[in-house]
């Protein structure tokens, strides 16, 4: 058989399930970290509840993941995920949803062990929804994820370092409602209002314009010229007024 023949004949079995995200659909990716409570309690031990060096590391895998070939419009991370919003036009592969999702899980497990210095793996699915409003509820579930997530994990850690043990500490919080988790942090010296935002909020990242003094390579002069960067915010609204926030993204 020619190669021609063998080649057409092969490629079948790779491509006979592909799926496409159809047109007009958003599509957001929602990159996880493999075993990260293991590679970042037990092996590396970074602080708890939260690090300042693993939050920046995840913040520029997020940067490098809106730089790495597709229309990222805003990026969000919390904890050891990531979730990319694209360009309701974004074409990019076909909108193959497996080469969407196994290149962000490539690129994004490339860089973080980069700057970690040993193996992270990352995972990734694409959401596919129908309306700017799926995508605005999308973002508010993240949101107010990261504010469920800090609560517990301030919870748990201060009960962990006041001498319990994992079991019991879980134990301990096991049924107790928002309002008595921040009555306990209260009782011991935490105010979870006054904790920084990007531990309950999350962190955004968008495209900025901005101004910058260049010269015309064809007349020599200096001109100013607009030109883009990606903004890193760790003050994000929340509840209504993060929606409003997302919605601006969807209006450009």
């Amino acid at each position: 058989m020619k190669f021609d023949e063998l080649d057409e004949k092969m490629r079948v079995y790779e491509t006979a399930h592909d799926y496409c995200v159809l047109p007009e659909v958003y599509m957001v990716a929602r990159i996880d970290g493999r075993n990260f409570t293991r590679l970042t309690k037990e092996i590396h031990k970074f602080e708890s509840p939260y690090d300042i060096r693993f939050r920046d590391y995840m913040v520029a895998t997020t940067e490098h993941l809106m730089n790495c070939g597709f229309r990222v419009i805003y990026g969000y991370t919390q904890s050891d995920e990531i979730s990319l919003l694209f360009h309701i036009d974004e074409n990019a592969f076909g909108r193959k949803v497996r080469k969407f999702n196994s290149i962000l899980a490539g690129e994004a497990s490339a860089k973080f062990s980069v700057l970690l210095g040993d193996v992270a793996c990352f995972d990734c699915r694409i959401s596919e929804l129908p309306n700017s409003n799926a995508v605005i509820d999308y973002f508010r579930w993240r949101n107010e994820d990261a504010s469920r997530n800090a609560l517990n994990a301030h919870c748990y850690w201060m009960l962990r370092k006041k001498g319990k043990s994992a079991q019991e500490a879980t134990g301990f919080l096991s049924g107790m409602s928002v309002a008595e988790k921040n009555e306990l942090l209260f009782e011991n010296g935490i105010n979870f209002n006054d904790l920084p935002n990007w531990q309950k909020r999350g962190i955004g990242l968008y495209w900025e314009v901005y101004q910058k003094n260049c010269i015309d390579p064809r007349s020599g002069n200096e001109i100013i010229a607009d030109r883009r960067r990606i903004k890193v915010d760790y003050d994000l609204p929340m509840k209504e007024e993060y929606s409003n926030f997302i919605s601006k993204f969807l209006s450009e």
